[in-house]
């Protein structure tokens, strides 16, 4: 199978963004029983001089409970080492291998890797014409629509474009904008009109609404979602049945849902030997999108943000979501980590 297969009408192809130590196999478990996506990215293979693909991130390929395709996706900027992971990334049951070309970490691109690869144009090249050489299966990338401007995005657009592509997803945002301002949907239409491969577009798509203003907009042949994906594991199962009327009707979750979701989330993703403190602030990471705009002050974020036990964290999440209230379409405007949605 190959990303060329996947239908994209009438609904456009579905796919989970990567988020490091977020998206991993606990959350693909608990959340394609609520509606999985059509495709799977894993969390990035870190590639350096000593790597070897994480165990862990294996798992979500070995193991993975969804029966949908995955594509694995490397972060790097060394060539021999990253075609010795991805020839061993292929003994396992993925249909592509994808280049992280957007992480807005400082960490990742002060070491010319993921976003920092698009300063240098000329490394980029060289990357992706050996990547495209070792890859048998698909090749992918995901990027941004520049370093510190959009103004860049026509000379990359130009780079991307002279390679053989099979797949081509964008956040709409700079790496310098990390995830604060509204979408350059411009420059995803731009990207749509010139890569001879499908587009997929990616930020802020939180709601049914958001994806059809994203389609409207670019074009695109598919959408990667991530946090809103955190925030509703509904959201796909929504998304397919508002495009698609052969689909069941779109699920209506309530408070009271989200609190089976968090709940089947917080026993997924217990570590053998983990104290319970540190299995509690894992889940925190989680809770950063599923609380936002639960209530109109915040308190249900703040109190979970000072949980550290189990009962703590239970208690607070049984004071404000077992209630039938829907849960809100969309996160608020305001929201800290959903910026630019107005």
């Amino acid at each position: 199978m190959s990303v060329a297969d996947l239908p994209t009408r009438p609904c456009p192809v579905l796919s989970l963004a990567p988020m490091q130590e977020v998206t991993d196999l606990p959350f693909w478990t608990v959340t394609h029983r609520h509606g999985p996506a059509d495709v799977y990215f894993t969390e990035y293979f870190r590639v350096h001089i000593h790597s070897t693909p994480e165990r862990y991130i294996l798992r979500s390929i070995d193991e993975n409970p969804t029966g949908r395709p995955v594509i694995a996706q490397l972060i790097g900027r060394d060539v021999p080492h990253l075609v010795r992971t991805i020839k061993e990334l292929q003994k396992h049951n993925v249909i592509g291998i994808d280049l992280n070309m957007g992480c807005p970490a400082p960490t990742v691109c002060n070491k010319k890797a993921g976003g920092g690869l698009l300063r240098n144009m000329e490394e980029t090249d060289t990357i992706l014409k050996a990547l495209r050489d070792a890859i048998d299966c698909d090749f992918t990338v995901k990027t941004r629509v520049g370093y510190d401007s959009s103004d860049e995005f026509d000379r990359l657009l130009d780079l991307f474009a002279s390679h053989p592509i099979d797949a081509f997803s964008i956040h709409g945002r700079t790496v310098h904008e990390k995830y604060r301002t509204p979408i350059h949907y411009d420059c995803i239409r731009e990207a749509v009109n010139r890569m001879p491969c499908p587009v997929y577009a990616n930020g802020n798509i939180v709601s049914v609404a958001m994806a059809e203003k994203t389609l409207e907009l670019t074009g695109a042949a598919g959408l990667m979602i991530g946090r809103g994906a955190i925030r509703n594991p509904w959201l796909f199962a929504q998304i397919r049945s508002h495009f698609d009327p052969k689909e069941q009707p779109a699920p209506l979750p309530t408070l009271r849902d989200l609190h089976g979701y968090v709940r089947d989330l917080f026993e997924a993703i217990l570590k053998p030997g983990a104290t319970e403190k540190k299995h509690v602030k894992k889940m925190k990471r989680y809770m950063n999108y599923i609380g936002q705009g639960i209530d109109a002050n915040g308190q249900f974020l703040h109190q979970i943000r000072r949980a550290e036990t189990a009962a703590e964290f239970f208690s607070i999440c049984d004071r404000f979501l077992l209630n039938d209230e829907p849960l809100a379409a969309e996160p608020p405007a305001t929201s800290p980590v959903f910026a630019g949605l107005a």
